[in-house]
């Protein structure tokens, strides 16, 4: 005999904001992993030669793909934000027997975040 079990609607995910919340942020790594996958095509179009490069700088001209990046970005700091402040919980650190608390583990992942960012802003910037 079978035991009983409840059954489950598609959008069990839609009653609950956590829930509907979690969905989000594993859907964003769909779009930012997509995005990777575009972005290693843009370098391997790059590498075929100067016709190459000014056909893949017109295409990443085009409004279409403008407005694809803006949303990809927000996907990704989305991402980035859960996973900063998920962190904590997953990365338990003991200086002898104190606990780091974990608004210092959140902050040293933020603060590395803004300095490699503003690091690649600095090197592309610069260029």
């Amino acid at each position: 005999m079978k035991p009983y079990r409840r059954p489950v609607p598609n959008t069990w995910w839609l009653e609950r904001r956590p829930y509907f919340l979690f969905i989000v942020r594993e859907l964003t790594s769909v779009f930012v992993a997509a995005y990777s996958v575009f972005l290693l095509l843009v370098i391997y179009k790059l590498g075929q030669g100067p016709e190459a490069y000014e056909g893949v700088i017109e295409l990443l001209r085009s409004p279409v793909l403008i407005i694809l990046h803006l949303i990809v970005l927000a996907f990704a700091v989305y991402h980035s934000i859960t996973w900063f402040n998920l962190t904590p919980k997953i990365l338990v650190l003991l200086v002898g027997e104190v606990r780091i608390p974990p608004l210092l583990i959140a902050g040293a992942h933020y603060f590395a975040w803004l300095v490699l960012s503003a690091l690649v802003a600095w090197v592309i910037l610069r260029a």
